[in-house]
């Protein structure tokens, strides 16, 4: 029996829902990144093994050349501002906001040079992904047992002043795509201090007016990036880590709020959607 009739019949009434099913074309558009980021993985962990032998942060730049282009088949802008600040030939950690799985390609159309991020340990688990983040150099935390995450910390907090590092880290501690900030977990910031680094936040324009799962929407847009001022934390101890976190949190979601634009439907605008974080 001959299956190419079936085949094209079958391709055909997929590409014609895509065109008529916003949820179809949303997560047609969702599993193409993944199998992008799966496939992108392979091939750019064998160009880091050929180039470094093995795992090293200087992978890192052979990975965002490969993520960055991820952008052009979106048909995504990012507007960046700031940049010079993530220059610094020290060490030090970066924050920025987290809300989705598109965040990969944020995070590398501005990653600085000699900079690692912190990930959870489950993502080392999710085959070629998770290997080409080892190779790069990610630092993979156990969140469900807390001393060995301190422990991990404190490896972090060595090494970055060892190999002069940047370490790059989303202090919400999970995706947050509602238009606003959840509050911080103390780690990045525990870090920062422990270290006696700046801190550096970053911010990434809410994704609500391209990119939403619950309205199943998923086109092209620009998402404005905005790099803070680095907040020094010389001298600061553990008592001032909650100061430390409110003032972060404060810089960071009043830039959020004025860089981020609401989602347009059938030409009204709505507000950001979100309750202020607690």
């Amino acid at each position: 029996m001959d299956l190419w009739p079936w085949l094209t019949a079958a391709l055909l009434l997929l590409l014609l829902l895509v065109q008529l099913s916003r949820t179809v074309r949303f997560y047609a558009k969702v599993s193409l990144y993944c199998a992008i980021c799966f496939s992108t993985s392979i091939l750019a962990a064998a160009v880091c093994l050929l180039r470094h032998g093995g795992r090293t942060v200087d992978n890192m730049s052979i990975i965002s050349w490969f993520v960055r282009s991820f952008k052009y088949l979106y048909g995504l802008r990012f507007d960046v501002k700031g940049r010079q600040k993530l220059t610094v030939d020290h060490p030090c950690v970066i924050i920025s906001n987290h809300q989705s799985i598109l965040d990969m390609m944020g995070l590398m159309e501005i990653l600085p040079e000699r900079c690692v991020q912190i990930a959870k340990r489950e993502l080392l688990f999710t085959g070629p992904v998770g290997l080409i983040m080892y190779l790069g150099g990610v630092f993979f935390i156990n969140r469900q047992s807390a001393s060995t995450a301190m422990s991990v910390m404190a490896e972090v907090g060595e090494r970055m002043i060892r190999e002069n590092l940047k370490v790059w880290i989303y202090p919400e501690g999970t995706r947050n795509n509602n238009g606003d900030l959840l509050p911080f977990k103390k780690g990045a910031f525990y870090l920062a201090v422990q270290a006696q680094v700046p801190i550096i936040p970053v911010v990434y324009s809410s994704f609500t007016s391209f990119y939403d799962p619950r309205t199943k929407l998923f086109t092209s847009g620009t998402i404005k990036v905005e790099v803070l001022d680095e907040i020094p934390t010389d001298g600061l101890t553990v008592d001032d880590i909650p100061q430390l976190m409110d003032t972060c949190h404060q810089a960071m979601r009043t830039t959020l709020l004025r860089i981020s634009k609401a989602p347009q439907e059938n030409g009204a605008t709505a507000g950001p959607g979100a309750q202020p974080a607690q």
